[in-house]
């Protein structure tokens, strides 16, 4: 399994829990963006955005820089190629897991239409009837 600091790992899954931060993470793949315009979609308060800025920054998805007094978030993907590599390991064990039962499921399903053709009767003709 793929090794991965379990802290970090976390607090990436803790930040991406709630959708306001998803949605916002989604807002800075499009290129840096302040305070204000991560809220405006909301209506929250700065310091409620902030909030949920820290959280992202506290997970290292986000950068924040300090310009008088503007501050823009920009993205930081890092962690989630870290969280990628991790959610793959479970992917390909899932996706080994699915072809083995599909192809158990197609072996059943052919032995089922088998044995319904060896069980079916052939139809008497009219008129031969003893």
């Amino acid at each position: 399994m793929v090794e991965l600091h379990t802290h970090q790992i976390d607090t990436v899954f803790h930040a991406l829990s709630d959708a306001t931060r998803r949605q916002m993470l989604q807002e800075l793949t499009l290129g840096e963006r302040t305070v204000g315009q991560l809220a405006e979609p909301y209506a929250m308060s700065l310091a409620a955005a902030s909030k949920h800025i820290r959280v992202l920054e506290g997970a290292g998805l986000v950068r924040r820089e300090i310009q008088g007094r503007t501050h823009l978030c920009r993205l930081e993907p890092g962690p989630l190629a870290t969280a990628h590599q991790w959610l793959g390991f479970y992917e390909h064990f899932w996706t080994d897991r699915l072809d083995t039962l599909e192809r158990l499921l197609k072996e059943d399903d052919t032995r089922k239409t088998a044995e319904a053709r060896t069980q079916v009767k052939p139809a008497s003709k009219p008129g031969n009837e003893a």
